[in-house]
């Protein structure tokens, strides 16, 4: 019996440190999501300066390129252009798509929608490139909330696991 007592309080403890992990994982994957964002942006500006390609079949590209949660919402954006103007499709897209961005960087993508499909090309590209500083910034809170809160979290799974086992223990 305290065989079993002993491995049910060591389990106890490695889902309290894996829980902790998890947590402090969202803030990694928030910064590689914003820096994501921010390369497809770059492209995106390239392409509509040069290539002159329509939005839904930019969208559609990043969309296939299947890189995780960013390009979820390329692809819901391609999809809901079919119904929707630019503006309300990336929008909803941003919204509707699960991703480890938080309020403010998703107010700063449906920003970026204002004048998608609406102005001419340097308009577009100057909202691109306003955008882009507005992400420097998210990205620059981002790693300084990484930094400050991976270990945190970390940490903080494995002493509370550690304090539940000395109490049952």
């Amino acid at each position: 019996m305290q065989i079993l007592k002993y491995f049910m309080l060591f389990l106890l403890l490695v889902s309290a440190s894996l829980m902790g992990k998890i947590l402090s994982k969202r803030y990694v994957y928030r910064l590689e999501e914003l820096e994501e964002i921010k390369t497809d942006l770059n492209i995106l500006k390239t392409k509509i300066k040069f290539t002159y390609e329509p939005l839904p079949q930019i969208f559609s590209e990043f969309g296939s390129e299947n890189r995780g949660n960013i390009s979820n919402i390329f692809k819901n954006a391609t999809k809901k252009m079919e119904k929707l103007n630019a503006e309300e499709a990336w929008e909803e897209a941003v919204e509707e798509s699960a991703t480890n961005l938080n309020i403010e960087d998703k107010k700063v993508l449906k920003n970026f929608s204002k004048m998608l499909g609406k102005t001419d090309l340097e308009g577009q590209i100057s909202q691109i490139e306003v955008t882009e500083s507005f992400l420097e910034t998210q990205i620059r809170h981002a790693e300084e909330e990484k930094q400050k809160n991976e270990k945190l979290y970390s940490r903080l799974g494995t002493t509370i696991g550690l304090a539940i086992v000395i109490i049952l223990a």
